[in-house]
């Protein structure tokens, strides 16, 4: 299936979803909302994939919004109340929708794992603190665009980031639009590593997950759930929370397979996930 925004590979239990549009700064176009949380969903459901990488191409990892997205329903011109009211109403849902695509990464059963180059704008960065880890270019850097057109930013980066890094570090991009570089970006936690550059980058953030990829798949997706839950809830909670899941999720069978391969000094094969299909009420 082609998609406007993205190509699409998998091999070796690692899916590979890379911004295609580099002659447009990767901007997030409507298309772009639509069809990321379609690939992850598919990706997730699928689980034949055992890591999610999210790259770029070209200069910047992504512009961000495209103007388009966000100026469609503003009418200009006297508007009644009414008219008001409802364009009011249809900003939330909209709104709304744009969260979901990237909560879509949140909420994989696989970890997912971005690749930042250069600029990492606006959406950019709502996108990128929704992922499980992160990894920039050394000329990577990161801005909270909103505030500097006007704007709160509230497709998920004032939400996610603080829960990051530093709350305080967090306050001052959001209050000032200003850009943070890769290099204090990794200070505060907010990368793991940084790569000269982006052939670099690519080799390494594919190497990882291809670690990831030789673990117990329903191992890492309880590891997942568990440090996702943990993140907004108590420490008493996170525990009932992982009690619970190992009740109904621990699989024997994983644990006596990773002791044979140690044992017997190979690799160990481990079964991929089972398929979900989705419900009307499960999208």
């Amino acid at each position: 299936m082609g998609h406007t925004c993205f190509d699409v590979t998998e091999s070796d239990h690692i899916a590979h979803i890379t911004m295609n549009r580099p002659d447009k700064l990767n901007s997030m176009i409507p298309e772009f909302w639509s069809e990321l949380p379609a690939i992850v969903n598919e990706i997730s459901d699928r689980g034949a994939a055992r890591a999610i990488v999210l790259s770029s191409t070209g200069k910047h990892f992504t512009a961000g919004m495209d103007l388009s997205v966000f100026t469609g329903g503003m009418a200009g011109g006297p508007q009644s109340s009414a008219e008001i009211g409802r364009q009011r109403a249809n900003l939330r849902v909209t709104a709304r929708h744009l969260q979901e695509t990237f909560t879509a990464l949140e909420r994989a059963r696989m970890p997912v794992l971005a690749a930042v180059q250069g600029g990492c704008i606006g959406g950019g960065v709502d996108l990128v603190t929704a992922a499980d880890m992160r990894y920039a270019t050394a000329d990577a850097w990161f801005c909270i665009q909103a505030i500097n057109i006007g704007m709160t930013a509230d497709v998920g980066t004032l939400q996610r980031l603080p829960k990051l890094i530093p709350e305080g570090v967090a306050r001052e991009l959001a209050y000032t639009g200003d850009r943070m570089s890769a290099e204090r970006a990794y200070e505060v936690g907010l990368v793991n590593k940084i790569y000269a550059d982006h052939d670099e980058m690519l080799a390494g953030v594919l190497e990882t997950a291809k670690t990831i990829a030789s673990k117990s798949p329903l191992a890492i997706w309880g590891t997942k759930q568990s440090i996702n839950y943990a993140r907004d809830h108590s420490v008493e909670d996170g525990l009932e929370y992982i009690a619970t899941w190992q009740t109904g999720m621990l699989q024997p069978a994983d644990m006596m397979e990773s002791f044979s391969a140690q044992a017997e000094k190979r690799q160990p094969e481990f079964d991929d996930l089972l398929p979900v299909e989705r419900t009307l009420g499960n999208q």
